[in-house]
C-alpha cells in the first residue's frame, strides 16, 4: 500500500501542464509522403507514440504516462498543430471510435514481434490487392512506434539510474521489461501487464475514451500462474503492479476529465466452467488499494462462483468504493446467445464504460443513446383533448394506444441514430492501430470500421425510468380504470398543471400500488416495458447490418430526462428525476429489499443485451462479519431468479449529509454513481440529492 500511496501522491502533486497529443500528431501529418489517408494517419500515429520523451514516475513499476505529451507550445504553435489535426478527423463515440475492448489475449500471447508476423503474413496473402496492401502497411507502422515507444520506455529508465529520488532496482525492473516487450512475447506476468498497459496508454494518446482492459484475470492468468508456481511472483507483489497501473487511469483528471475503464473478472472460461482465480483476486485487490474512479471493476458472477470470491467482492463494495458492479453471467451470456454470436465468443464477453456488455475484441467500438418512453405516454395524455382520452374504455385501449406511440417512437430514434453514426467516406476516418487489436482485421487486411471485425457494430438503446413508467401505468389502471375515481381527462389536466390544486388526485395516485415492492399490479408493467421495448428494437439494425441492443444504464441521464417532462401519472412532478436505469423509482420500494429484488428479477432481462444497472444502498453494518454472508445469498437468490445487475453503495447517509455540508473533510469519499463510481463531493448538487434519494436498506 506505501507504494500506491506514494505514486497517487507524486500524481497529485505534479504540476498540470498541458496535454498536448496534437503537437506531436501533427507532425507526423506534416512529415508523411503517404498518398492514403490511412497511411498519413499511420503517419500521425507513429509521431504521437514515439517522439515525445516517456515521463517515469520515480515510484513506477510499470511504465506509460500520458504525461508524455504534457507539452509546451506558443498560441501560434497549438493552432497551427490544431489546423493540420483538423484535416484527418476522428470518429469520436457516436460514429464507434471509441468504448472498445482490445484483444489483450492475442496481443499477450503472441508480443509484439509476433503481430508484426501475423501483418506480414497478412501482406502476402494479399499482395494483388492494393488497397489492403496499402491499410496493412498502415497498421505495421503503428505497431512498429508501439514498440519504438517500448523501446524509449526502455532507454529513459536506464538515463534515470543515479538520478536523485529514482530507485535503481524499480528503473531496471522497467528497463528489462520494457525493452524484452520489443524482441519477443511477455514471458512474466509483469512483463505481460506492462505491454497492456502501454497498448492501452496509446489508446489514450489517440484521445479514445472508456477503452476497456477486459477479462485481465483471464488473459494475464497463464503468465501470472506460471510465475507463481516456480516461485518468481508473489500475489502481493501482483497487486503491487496491477494498482501501479490501475491509478494511471486516474491521470486522465489532470488533462480536464476522467476515464471510465472498465475492468472485467470472473466468469466462465470457453468451455463454461468458472474462471475465477487467483489472479481474479489479486485485481480485486488492486481496486480497493487504488481507491479512485477510473479503474470501473465488473464481477462476472456464475452460480458456482467460489462463496470466498463473492465475499471478497462484498469486502471491497463494503468500503464505500461501490466497485465491482455484480454481473449476473448466466442471463449476460442468454442475452448475448439471442444475437447469434459464436458460444465461445459470448462466454468471453466483458464490459466497456459503465456495464455494456461487449464481445471481446471482436466487434467495432460501442455505440448507445437515450430512448424517453415516458416521454410518449406524456405525448397522450398532455397532447390529447378531452373527448379523446375519455374515449379510451379501457386500460388494455390504453395499452394499445402507448404501444403504437412508442413504436413511432422508435422508428423516430432508429432515423437519428442511423444519421448521426453515418460516415460518408469511411476509409477518411480509419483506425489502423485500434484495428490491430481486433479479431480478423489483420487478416482481413481491413479496418475494423470497414468490415475488418468479425462481427458488425451495434447499438444500444438505452431506455429511461421503468420505475416511472411502470408506476405512472400501475396509477392510472388503479385510479382510472379500476377506482373510476377520476377520468382520464382529469388526471391530464392534473398532469398540465403539475398537480397544483389537485392534491387529493396527486394523493391517490402516489398511493397506487408501485414496481419494487413485489406487487404484481404495478411489477406486471416492467415486465410489459422490457420484452415490448425490447420486441421493437429487435427489428431494427445498424448501418452495418449490426444489432441494436436495449439496455437499463441510465448513469446520470435520469436526472436530465426528467429537466424535459413535464408531471406524470406516478405523481412525481415536473422537472424532477425520472426513475434511475431498472432500479424501482427511490422512497417507492418501501417493503424491503428482499421485496424490490424480487420485483427487479422479473422482466426477462436475456432481452437487454447491453445490461442493466439495478442501484442499491445498504448501511455500512451489512457489510460486518455474519451479515455480510446474508447479503451473498440475498444476491445469489436474486440472480438465480433472473436479476442481471447489481451495484451498492454502502456510505451511510449521515456521513454523505455531511460531506454535503462540509465538503473539504470528504475529498477522498468515493461512491457509485451509477455505472461508475466518483468522489461525491465533485458531483453536482442534484446527482449527491438523488444518491442520497435512494432507498437504504438496514435489514437483511
Amino acid at each position: 500500500m506505501s507504494v500506491i500511496n506514494d505514486l497517487k501522491n507524486e500524481m497529485k502533486n505534479r504540476p498540470a501542464g498541458v496535454f498536448s497529443p496534437e503537437l506531436f500528431r501533427a507532425r507526423g501529418y506534416a512529415e508523411s509522403e503517404s498518398e492514403s489517408d490511412h497511411g498519413a494517419r499511420a503517419d500521425g500515429i507513429a509521431a504521437l507514440f514515439s517522439l515525445p520523451s516517456p515521463f517515469i514516475y520515480k515510484n513506477d513499476l510499470i511504465a506509460g504516462s500520458i504525461r508524455d505529451v504534457f507539452a509546451e507550445a506558443s498560441p501560434e504553435g497549438r493552432q497551427s498543430a490544431a489546423e493540420t489535426v483538423s484535416k484527418y478527423p476522428e470518429r469520436g463515440f457516436g460514429r464507434n471510435g471509441d468504448h472498445f475492448a482490445a484483444d489483450y489475449f492475442t496481443a499477450v500471447k503472441e508480443g509484439v514481434p509476433g503481430l508484426l508476423a501475423k501483418i506480414n503474413e497478412s501482406i502476402g496473402a494479399h499482395a494483388e490487392e492494393p488497397e489492403k496492401l496499402s491499410f496493412l502497411h498502415s497498421m505495421e507502422k503503428t505497431v512498429r512506434a508501439l514498440s519504438k515507444r517500448l523501446s524509449n520506455y526502455a532507454d529513459a529508465a536506464h538515463s534515470l539510474i543515479g538520478k536523485d529520488g529514482y530507485d535503481t532496482e524499480k528503473l531496471s525492473f522497467i528497463e528489462n521489461n520494457c525493452r524484452a516487450l520489443t524482441e519477443r512475447a511477455p514471458a512474466t506476468f509483469a512483463e505481460g501487464l506492462q505491454l497492456v498497459w502501454m497498448i492501452h496508454s496509446c489508446f489514450v494518446l489517440e484521445g479514445r475514451y472508456a477503452m476497456a482492459l477486459g477479462r485481465i484475470d483471464m488473459y494475464l492468468y497463464p503468465l501470472y500462474r506460471r510465475d507463481v508456481e516456480n516461485g518468481t511472483l508473489t500475489d502481493e507483489f501482483a497487486e503491487s503492479l496491477l494498482s501501479n497501473a490501475f491509478v494511471k487511469i486516474c491521470e486522465s483528471r489532470y488533462k480536464g476529465g476522467d476515464d471510465v475503464v472498465n475492468i472485467c473478472i470472473g466468469g466462465v472460461d470457453e468451455d463454461g466452467n468458472c474462471s475465477v482465480n487467483g489472479l481474479s483476486y489479486c485485481t480485486l485487490h488492486a481496486v480497493r488499494d487504488v481507491n479512485m474512479p477510473g479503474p470501473n471493476l465488473s464481477a462476472r458472477i456464475t452460480p458456482d462462483c467460489p462463496d470466498s470470491f463473492l465475499d471478497e467482492c462484498l469486502k471491497v463494495i463494503g468500503t464505500g468504493l461501490g466497485y465491482p458492479a455484480l454481473m449476473n453471467d448466466t442471463v449476460n451470456m442468454a442475452a448475448l446467445s439471442r444475437k447469434g454470436y459464436d458460444i465461445k465468443d459470448v462466454r468471453n464477453y466483458c464490459m466497456v464504460g459503465c456495464i455494456e456488455n461487449f464481445i471481446t475484441g471482436k466487434q467495432p467500438p460501442w455505440v448507445d443513446g437515450r430512448f424517453d418512453p415516458i416521454r410518449y405516454l406524456e405525448s397522450i395524455l398532455r397532447d390529447s383533448d378531452a373527448e379523446t382520452l375519455d374515449s379510451i374504455g379501457s386500460m388494455d385501449e390504453f395499452m394499445r394506444l402507448y404501444e403504437k406511440k412508442l413504436e413511432e417512437g422508435a422508428a423516430q430514434y432508429a432515423a437519428w441514430m442511423h444519421a448521426v453514426s453515418y460516415v460518408e467516406d469511411p476509409s477518411s476516418m480509419t483506425s489502423p492501430f485500434m484495428s490491430c487489436f481486433c479479431d480478423c482485421c489483420i487478416e482481413r487486411g481491413l479496418d475494423i470500421n470497414m468490415g475488418g471485425a468479425k462481427y458488425p457494430s451495434v447499438h444500444g438503446a438505452v431506455l429511461m425510468g421503468i420505475g416511472t413508467v411502470s408506476d405512472s401505468l400501475s396509477a392510472i389502471e388503479d385510479v382510472v380504470f379500476d377506482r373510476r375515481a377520476v377520468t382520464l381527462s382529469e388526471l391530464a389536466d392534473a398532469l398540465r398543471a403539475d398537480f397544483e390544486g389537485y392534491d387529493e388526485l396527486r394523493a391517490l395516485v402516489l398511493a397506487a400500488p408501485k414496481y419494487g415492492n413485489n406487487d404484481e399490479y404495478a411489477d406486471k408493467y416492467a415486465v410489459w416495458y422490457t420484452s415490448h421495448l425490447s420486441d421493437i428494437f429487435d427489428g431494427y439494425r445498424t448501418n452495418d447490418g449490426g444489432a441494436v441492443y436495449t439496455a437499463m444504464a441510465a448513469n446520470i441521464s435520469n436526472i436530465y430526462a426528467g429537466h424535459e417532462l413535464g408531471a406524470t401519472p406516478d405523481g412525481r412532478l415536473a422537472n424532477k428525476p425520472l426513475s434511475d436505469a431498472a432500479s424501482p423509482t427511490y422512497g417507492c420500494d418501501v417493503r424491503g429489499v428482499t421485496s424490490t429484488l424480487l420485483s427487479v428479477s422479473k422482466p426477462d432481462y436475456t432481452r437487454c443485451a447491453c445490461g442493466t444497472v439495478v442501484n442499491q444502498k445498504f448501511s455500512p453494518s451489512a457489510f460486518k462479519d455474519g451479515k455480510r454472508e446474508k447479503l451473498a445469498q440475498l444476491i445469489r437468490v436474486y440472480f438465480s431468479r433472473g436479476g442481471q445487475e447489481i451495484q451498492i453503495n454502502s456510505t451511510s447517509r449521515k456521513v454523505l449529509e455531511d460531506a454535503r455540508v462540509h465538503p473539504e473533510q470528504y475529498r477522498s469519499l468515493v461512491v457509485r454513481v451509477s455505472g461508475f463510481s466518483a468522489y461525491y463531493v465533485t458531483l453536482s448538487p442534484e446527482v449527491q440529492e438523488d444518491i442520497l434519494s435512494r432507498t437504504q436498506h438496514d435489514e437483511l
